[in-house]
């Protein structure tokens, strides 16, 4: 399997995300939405910053589940409440996903099906042909 970063120079380049990528040979890795919820299902905090985080593990732990981490992701979708600021989950993006950029849309949605969640993030992810 290879993944390959698209960043064409006439787009904005940005070293956080790859504005697409190319996927060859595997199969594919649904992550489902992921809350900054902990192992009992309670929202962690009513920070944006640690749920983004805790939602960040919670999406390498599914990962994790099928052998996989997050330079196998090829694209990552997050979800945010109306309002919240953007800064403090990037930052807790950047501490818990580290330096691996993907595909990446963020959006703010008009609110979750639990009102304390202020975030959610789904992942598609591939294991290699060979694995």
């Amino acid at each position: 399997m290879a993944i390959t970063h698209l960043n064409p120079p006439t787009l904005h380049a940005n070293p956080a995300f790859s504005q697409g990528v190319r996927i060859q040979g595997g199969s594919l890795v649904v992550v489902g939405g992921q809350n900054g919820t902990n192992t009992d299902g309670e929202v962690v905090s009513g920070d944006l910053g640690e749920q983004t985080a805790q939602a960040f593990r919670n999406v390498l732990a599914v990962l994790a589940e099928a052998g996989l981490d997050q330079r196998d992701v090829a694209k990552l979708s997050i979800f945010m409440a109306p309002g919240a600021d953007a800064t403090a989950g990037y930052a807790a993006a950047g501490q818990v996903w580290g330096p691996h950029p993907t595909a990446i849309t963020v959006v703010q949605v008009a609110g979750f099906a639990r009102p304390a969640v202020l975030v959610e993030i789904d992942a598609l992810a591939v294991i290699p042909a060979d694995a």
